[in-house]
């Protein structure tokens, strides 16, 4: 039996509605294309409506004791664990991520807020030495309203990481998720708001339009996490309004193999940064430099690996590869593809757009690359692995340096200096050494060039949506 259209409301003024919608959008299931959701478009009045509310809720939010705002979240990651199973039925069945992984990104969602409610509290300021009658202090103020605009390739964890870190500083948040993934968006939002005062927390729901009427309004931090290309709409926007932006966007993370490393476990790194998600994971494995001794029998572990993914439902337990978010992306990805066995290269396993209803695209590895094909020098966002070969570590260094791109980057190597250098040299936010995946807690790093810029994440994220106030307090007289 097919599910029923899950409705979104907004939520505006502390009241839950369609608002001033006139247009609705609808989002379809990309394994079957069935609908699954029906949501608001936001009018420029509800995004103003929105921030109006926020910017008044944020006044008595930023006076509420820390310890008070981190019980609340505390209480709300309870409500998400609790919702666990429906949250990541909603995600799959609107972006088309396997069921298991779905879980896995409500569960580290919950942990984000968790962790979160246990940072708040401790965000301390600096006493400073001054001189003898006086007091000097650097103390952390909230910014005001931060607008939180979130991706749809893992919503509720992403969602949960910058909701929660401006919450429980003190900041009451204008959240708008994906149009991708809105039902997702408004049942977290549900969970969240039922644990907060009136108008912290508040949901706008609609297309890129909306996005930007956000973006433009009168907020005092934009947080995004999605394309390079809004994100630079974002930053152009908060030049005008005076606003923080916080970007984190595309990459094009390259995996360099070694010489020295066993080519089957190679391929397995490979495997899993490459088509994990079916691909659409911001620190997906999006080109691949391997040097020429080990290229033969990585190439063929890596195609025989891909050819051995199940391909299917999200909803099925058995899929290891889901159907892209939607066939807009499906054609995108194949058009590279296409475009590259165009200019010459060869497609070892995949490449073709398989037959049926739904967005389904199979696990590719592409050899015989070069640079400057869209497949390798941009961010393909799909199962695809496109394979450079050289000749040393030296000229996989370079190459995989150059790019518009800083996202992150791996590197698999038996060879301390190796790792030494790849480290210091590659100019990413993130170096992982022999795992694609993977880091200790607690982790934050820069994005650079075309990725975006701030912390999105880790303790330094509190830094991010709070403001530095120095203040001198000297004896009258």
């Amino acid at each position: 039996m097919v599910p029923p259209m899950y409705e979104v409301e907004q939520l505006i003024a502390g009241q839950w509605g369609t608002g001033a919608a006139q247009r609705w959008l609808t989002v379809t299931d990309p394994a079957d294309d069935s609908p699954v959701s029906r949501a608001p478009v936001a009018t420029p009045a509800d995004v103003e409506g929105a921030v109006k509310c926020a910017r008044e809720a944020s006044r008595e939010w930023a006076r509420t004791a820390p310890a008070a705002r981190a019980a609340a979240l505390h209480a709300a990651a309870d409500a998400v664990a609790a919702a666990a199973d429906h949250l990541a039925e909603l995600v799959t069945r609107e972006m088309g991520k396997p069921i298991g992984d779905a879980r896995g990104g409500v569960a580290a969602g919950v942990g984000t807020l968790r962790q979160y409610a246990e940072l708040g509290p401790l965000h301390r300021g600096r006493l400073l030495a001054g001189g003898f009658g006086a007091t000097d202090l650097m103390v952390y103020e909230p910014r005001g309203v931060v607008a939180a605009i979130t991706p749809w390739n893992d919503p509720v964890a992403v969602s949960c990481g910058l909701l929660g870190a401006a919450l429980v500083t003190g900041n009451a948040v204008v959240y708008k998720p994906s149009e991708r993934t809105p039902a997702a968006g408004h049942a977290l939002a549900r969970l969240l708001a039922a644990h907060l005062p009136p108008g912290v927390l508040s949901l706008v729901t609609g297309d890129g339009a909306a996005g930007a009427a956000l973006a433009g309004a009168d907020v005092d931090v934009v947080a995004h996490v999605g394309s390079t290309e809004t994100g630079r709409s974002i930053a152009a926007a908060c030049a005008l309004s005076g606003a923080k932006a916080l970007l984190e966007n595309g990459g094009s993370d390259p995996l360099i193999v070694a010489a020295d490393v066993d080519p089957g476990w190679a391929a397995g790194q490979a495997a899993l940064g490459a088509f994990a998600n079916a691909g659409q994971i911001c620190v997906a494995v999006e080109r691949i430099y391997v040097l020429r001794a080990v290229a033969e029998p990585f190439i063929a572990e890596l195609a025989e690996r891909a050819a051995a993914l199940t391909m299917g439902p999200g909803m099925d337990p058995g899929t290891d590869l889901g159907p892209l978010v939607d066939r807009r992306l499906r054609d995108a990805v194949h058009a590279q593809v296409a475009a590259a066995m165009r200019d010459g290269a060869r497609p070892v396993t995949g490449g073709e757009v398989p037959d049926g209803s739904g967005a389904f695209y199979p696990a590719t590895v592409l050899t015989a690359c070069t640079d400057d094909m869209a497949v390798v020098r941009e961010e393909t966002f799909g199962p695809v692995a496109p394979v450079v070969v050289v000749d040393d570590f030296d000229e996989a260094l370079t190459r995989a340096a150059r790019s518009p791109y800083g996202l992150a980057a791996t590197v698999l190597t038996g060879s301390m200096a190796n790792a030494q250098r790849a480290w210091r040299e590659l100019p990413v936010g993130t170096v992982k050494v022999n795992s694609v995946f993977g880091g200790a807690p607690g982790g934050a790093a820069h994005p650079r060039r075309g990725s975006g810029s701030g912390y999105g994440y880790g303790p330094e994220l509190l830094d991010e949506m709070t403001a530095t106030k120095a203040v001198h307090i000297g004896v009258p007289g």
